[in-house]
């Protein structure tokens, strides 16, 4: 696919390469597993594509380095900024069709660029994520790995989390269990692993393993996700910042009903691979 035009993107360090793209469509997973490798390609935690939509602005699709595809809310705002100085400089407000349906996203700031978008209701029924447990929400569940239990809060915000308040999370820890969660048998298309490491009364830190990716400097349906859970543990406040290596997004679930998330997105460099 010689000449074909790229934007290296990232919010919070999640980064990706994001491509426009308006013809017949080529092998994605293949060209994602190729592209996103940081020692042989241009290296990304994701590789983005943006295309016509017969029933929203624009359409996007999301593959991870492992060639899977998913749903990647940071993804999903970079790839706002980049339709709108494609196609339409003077909208704000655009709908995407993404896998998991139609998604809001609004520029909030062309200057400083901060999107928000709205990802809708979070998936709390354990069909819905899914686990075969049968019962929700599922809180505190004990998720038994090579004989250590932890605390896992399991639900969906477009990808299946599994959030883990841990405060002494050590890098061996992270590194010993984080791929062996995602790998459990009880999550039957994987799981994405959000350690919270520290909690304030308006900001919470984590650590992130996303399926597909392994660890990442930031995750948006991620930063989502440990906002419903810790709603869903204490009932106090339902907006929070959410910080992770890369930087802080802010999270709000709107009477607990709508997630939204906003954040800086920035340009790195436009492309041409030959």
């Amino acid at each position: 696919m010689q000449g074909l035009q790229f934007a290296k993107m990232h919010s919070v360090g999640n980064d990706f390469i994001v491509i426009y793209w308006d013809k017949d469509e080529p092998d994605w997973s293949s060209l994602s597993r190729k592209l996103t490798n940081r020692h042989f390609g241009i290296g990304a935690d994701g590789l983005i594509i943006i295309l016509p939509s017969n029933i929203a602005d624009y359409r996007m699709r999301m593959f991870n380095p492992d060639g899977t595809e998913d749903m990647c809310a940071n993804g999903l705002r970079c790839s706002a900024r980049i339709f709108a100085e494609i196609k339409d400089r003077n909208k704000a407000l655009f709908k995407v069709e993404t896998i998991t349906g139609i998604k809001e996203v609004e520029i909030i700031d062309r200057k400083d660029w901060i999107v928000q978008a709205n990802l809708g209701e979070p998936l709390l029924k354990s069909e819905d994520i899914p686990v075969p447990l049968g019962f929700s929400p599922i809180v505190d569940y004990p998720l038994v790995v090579k004989n250590k239990i932890f605390n896992a809060t399991i639900l969906s915000t477009g990808t299946p989390h599994s959030v883990i308040f841990y405060e002494s999370l050590s890098d061996d820890v992270f590194e010993t269990y984080s791929p062996l969660i995602e790998n459990h048998p009880l999550f039957q298309y994987r799981t994405s692993v959000i350690w919270v490491t520290e909690e304030c009364p308006d900001e919470v830190k984590i650590r992130i393993w996303e399926r597909g990716v392994g660890e990442t400097l930031g995750c948006g349906t991620g930063a989502c996700a440990v906002v419903v859970a810790k709603v869903l543990k204490d009932n106090k406040k339902t907006s929070y910042k959410v910080t992770s290596k890369g930087g802080t997004l802010y999270v709000e679930w709107k009477n607990k009903k709508d997630l939204y998330l906003s954040g800086k997105v920035e340009k790195v460099y436009d492309g041409i691979i030959e």
